[in-house]
């Protein structure tokens, strides 16, 4: 040591603040001269200090930690201090706290002594995130919206439900029933935590309640996820399809929709009400008309409540639209009520143009389907009992088609047939699938119907159908109106088949329907209730002439309802009709 020139003072105040700011400036980057020259101190000394404290080997905490001393002392030793010194001087010792938790890190620490929220949320007892959470403002929101947007016979629906267990509702087309009840029902697990049964022809049509409930709970910032849906406060949302072998080991309230257009309606009313056997649950039935000779026209009518007595006990009931417009108790213990759509438009309900609705549809088109009167299927080609042979659950029997998927039935082949109206206002086009072996079946994929629409945008649909389907064959009606989208899609498909309407060939379609129903051999969703009602409309009658026999919808002036049913002969008639018969001749088929 004794080589190195130290300063008389090197063990006192003097010389260890001189070796700190030397030490300071160094870590700052100063070489040792211009230190020296600096500060006055023999490059000797300098580095001497250097080697026996190896500045050059300090952590860079320590570092810092040097220079927040020195500056934190000056600031300190300063007798005339302004705001802003005591503003350093506070962020100075945060910065020093914050030094003393690395150095505590370094020293065989955890991630806690950096960030102290580390160790706060360590320490709460972590939970999953509740699954359909509903918070009590969330809550308040969709019962004040449930309560807002209720038309008068809507409120009226649900104020019976407090007075009756069992309500029975025969109403017109889209006047908002499967929405309400959907959202009446999700108000009513919310509040009394019950579950809640929604049953329909098909799974398809069930889920149509599903996607009302998740978009109503969407608008009060609720994400709703399951089937069922289960509820935090133990209630559970079922949505079944009407095979009773399904429809079994629920209880909850009922909601049955379009209960007029099941098969064997007496068995799974049976197994519905068995789910709402208990006094809380309460029972909703809510359906179009169809037939007077469905079976669910007896549990409607009352015939199925004096069934069941002996003549002396049997009840007249009237199940006139004057006696249900507003809603009555009957003897069976249900209220029953009847909604036309001229009732809707009275209960505030402003969606329709009376006036237009009048005109596109024929008047008994008009009483069936918006003034809920029966149909006396009698004279129908297709009754009720054959149209219903047809009707399956598509979700539960058709594995290979996937609606929602890009190409919802891969590279199959399907066929697409097309019907406009006699004006052009409305139209219709179906999407077959055709039997995959000699005598299957076929399947009815998708139906649409177009209104409004010019002879391009109808076009542009078939051709967006093309993209999503193997299309191997268009059948189009040529008669009229048809020219125009035939002639466009002949455009993109050149082998567009043009169906030009005359007795003889009417009476090939409608032959050859009858042949393919009556066989069993043709399928479509449950909950196609207006494909139904199309094929109900087509009726035997004679040419104008009186001549001829030929096959007739009832059209009005500017539509037909039974659009749906030709379109799709249109398609069935590419098969010959004694493609069955292995080159047979084929017999003839009496219409009856």
């Amino acid at each position: 040591m004794s080589d190195v020139e130290i300063p008389a003072e090197e063990n006192g105040v003097a010389d260890g603040n001189a070796r700190l700011k030397a030490k300071l400036l160094y870590w700052s980057g100063w070489r040792l001269c211009a230190i020296s020259e600096h500060l006055g101190i023999s490059n000797k000394t300098l580095f001497s200090w250097k080697s026996r404290y190896k500045w050059d080997k300090s952590m860079t905490i320590e570092r810092v930690e040097g220079a927040l001393d020195v500056r934190l002392m000056m600031l300190i030793g300063k007798e005339n201090k302004e705001a802003k010194d005591y503003k350093e001087v506070d962020l100075l010792m945060r910065q020093l706290e914050r030094a003393a938790r690395v150095r505590k890190y370094l020293n065989g620490g955890n991630e806690a002594d950096l960030n102290p929220k580390v160790a706060n949320r360590n320490s709460m007892v972590k939970r999953k995130p509740v699954r359909n959470a509903i918070s009590d403002e969330q809550a308040e929101k969709l019962i004040e919206q449930f309560t807002a947007g209720q038309f008068d016979y809507q409120r009226a629906w649900h104020d019976a439900a407090s007075r009756c267990r069992i309500r029975n509702i025969l109403k017109s087309r889209q006047i908002g029933a499967t929405m309400h009840f959907s959202r009446e029902a999700f108000i009513d697990a919310i509040q009394t935590g019950r579950n809640q049964i929604f049953l329909s022809a098909s799974k398809a049509q069930s889920h149509v309640f599903r996607e009302y409930i998740i978009k109503f709970a969407a608008g009060a910032g609720v994400e709703l996820s399951g089937s069922p849906i289960i509820l935090p406060n133990g209630a559970s949302l079922y949505f079944l399809s009407s095979n009773s072998r399904t429809a079994q080991s629920y209880h909850g309230n009922l909601y049955f929709d379009e209960y007029f257009w099941v098969q064997n309606f007496p068995e799974l009313r049976k197994v519905a009400s068995g789910m709402s056997m208990h006094k809380k649950w309460r029972q909703t039935y809510f359906s179009t008309p169809s037939s007077l000779h469905h079976p669910a026209h007896a549990f409607w009518s009352g015939a199925l409540y004096n069934q069941r007595r002996p003549q002396s006990e049997q009840i007249a009931f009237d199940v006139s639209h004057g006696a249900l417009a507003a809603g009555a108790v009957c003897a069976d213990k249900q209220w029953r009520n009847i909604v036309t759509v001229e009732d809707a438009i009275a209960g505030g309900n402003d969606l329709f143009d009376i006036e237009q609705l009048q005109a596109e549809y024929s008047p008994e088109e008009y009483a069936n389907l918006l003034m809920c009167q029966f149909v006396d299927d009698t004279a129908s080609v297709f009754p009720m009992a054959l149209v219903m042979r047809a009707m399956v659950d598509s979700w539960d029997v058709w594995p290979d088609f996937q609606p929602l998927a890009i190409r919802p039935f891969g590279d199959r082949e399907v066929w697409i047939g097309y019907d406009p109206s006699s004006t052009g206002d409305s139209a219709a086009m179906v999407i077959v699938a055709p039997p995959g072996k000699t005598g299957g079946k076929f399947r009815l994929l998708e139906r649409e119907q177009f209104r409004g629409m010019d002879f391009e945008i109808q076009a542009n649909m078939i051709r967006n159908a093309c993209l999503r389907y193997n299309v191997t064959h268009i059948a189009i009606d040529s008669t009229g109106m048809g020219q125009g989208v035939l002639q466009l899609v002949r455009n993109f498909f050149p082998a567009v088949e043009a169906i030009h309407y005359s007795v003889e060939s009417k009476i090939g379609l409608v032959l050859k329907g009858v042949d393919v129903f009556n066989k069993g051999r043709i399928e479509f969703d449950a909950g196609w209730v207006d494909l139904a009602q199309s094929f109900m409309a087509i009726r035997k009658g004679m040419t104008d002439s009186g001549r001829q026999m030929t096959f007739k919808a009832d059209r009005s002036a500017a539509v037909s309802h039974a659009d749906l049913a030709w379109a799709t002969l249109h398609a069935l008639h590419h098969e010959p009709l004694d493609a069955t018969l292995d080159g047979r001749r084929a017999a003839f088929i009496e219409i009856s």
